[in-house]
């Protein structure tokens, strides 16, 4: 469960809130009556860095066998059409 306060409540109790994210509660953080943050226990945040490490090695699992560009080719890519060329550029010295 989780309990909504004010930026300018949770910056006066900030001390508190902290213990509050410590003890295991999340707070939802509120500017103008609208959530746009959340202070929640460190382990919440591990488990959501860890999950997303996770999915981002499942997805690259999943393309462990497309074929590859080299680097020279996604350069190509990424300035045809545009006029430059690699090694083309006057200031170059």
């Amino acid at each position: 469960m989780s309990e909504d306060v004010t930026i300018r409540d949770a910056r006066a109790n900030l001390a508190e809130v902290v213990d509050r994210a410590e003890a295991g509660e999340v707070t939802v953080l509120t500017r103008k009556g609208k959530r746009v943050a959340a202070l929640v226990p460190i382990e919440v945040l591990d488990t959501l860095d860890d999950a997303a490490d996770e999915l981002a090695a499942r997805e690259a699992e999943r393309h462990r066998d497309d074929p590859t560009v080299s680097m020279a080719e996604l350069l190509a890519d990424l300035f045809e059409g545009d006029g430059t060329e690699a090694g083309s550029r006057d200031d170059v010295a």
